[in-house]
C-alpha cells in the first residue's frame, strides 16, 4: 500500500506538523474482489498481507494467493463467476491461465485493456480504502494493518458503496456491455450467458 496523500487543515500561517513513530519499514498489501450479480447485494471479497521485512517472507502477493481468492469467491458466492481482472503482472502468468483453463466450467475470464484503472471497480474500493487512511500517523505498521482492515469490513457491510464503484466506471452487466466498453452493442437482446447464475468478480 503505497503512501496516500490526503488534506488537512490549520490556523492560517502555521504549517501543520505530524510526528510520527519508527522507521517507516514494511508493506500492507491488498488483493480484493468487487462482485457483482443483478438482483442480488454486491459483495466485497478481499485478503491483507502484512510485510515487516524479515528473511524469507513474502514481500506482496504472488499467483498462490490471487488462486486462492478465485477459489474462495466461488465458495462465498456459491455459483459460476465472469471474472474481471486488469494486467497486473502476476495476473497473467503462465500458471494463472492454466488454473484458469482448468476451471472453465465455472469459471469465464474478461480481460480489461492495457491500461484502464478507471474501468475496474476494485480500483474505487482502494481509492476509498487510501483516502479514509491518508491522515492516519501510525506509530507502527500493524495499527496501518487494523485501520486498513476496519475500512474494508465498513465497505463490505454496505453494499451500496460497492455498486457506487461499478457506477463510476460506466460499465454494465452482460458479457457483450463489458466487452464493449460498457455499452450495450445495437440490436437483439443482451447475451444471457451471464445474467442467470454468474457473478461478476472484478479482480485488483
Amino acid at each position: 500500500m503505497t503512501p496516500p496523500r490526503a488534506r488537512t487543515w490549520d490556523w492560517i500561517g502555521r504549517t501543520p506538523v505530524v510526528r510520527v513513530r519508527g522507521r517507516g519499514s514494511g508493506r500492507v498489501s491488498m488483493a480484493g474482489m468487487a462482485c457483482y450479480k443483478p438482483g442480488e447485494r454486491s459483495r466485497l471479497i478481499y485478503a491483507i498481507r502484512e510485510y515487516r521485512g524479515r528473511k524469507g517472507e513474502p514481500k506482496s502477493f504472488d499467483r498462490r494467493d490471487f488462486r486462492d481468492l478465485i477459489v474462495r469467491a466461488r465458495i462465498r458466492l456459491g455459483g459460476p463467476i465472469v471474472l474481471v481482472r486488469d494486467n497486473v503482472r502476476l495476473h497473467l502468468t503462465i500458471r494463472m491461465r492454466d488454473f484458469i483453463d482448468v476451471n472453465a466450467e465455472w469459471l469465464t475470464l474478461l480481460q480489461l485493456p492495457t491500461y484502464a484503472p478507471d474501468l475496474n471497480p476494485q480500483e474505487g474500493v482502494w481509492s476509498l480504502v487510501k483516502r479514509d487512511t491518508g491522515n492516519l500517523a501510525a506509530a507502527d505498521l500493524s495499527q496501518i494493518t487494523r485501520a486498513v482492515k476496519r475500512r474494508l469490513k465498513k465497505i463490505q457491510y454496505r453494499p451500496h458503496v460497492v455498486d457506487g464503484c461499478l457506477a463510476g466506471t460506466g460499465l454494465a452487466f452482460g458479457i457483450e456491455e463489458l466487452e464493449n466498453g460498457g455499452h450495450r452493442p445495437p440490436g437483439g437482446p443482451p447475451d444471457q450467458r451471464a445474467t442467470g447464475s454468474d457473478h461478476f468478480a472484478a479482480l485488483g
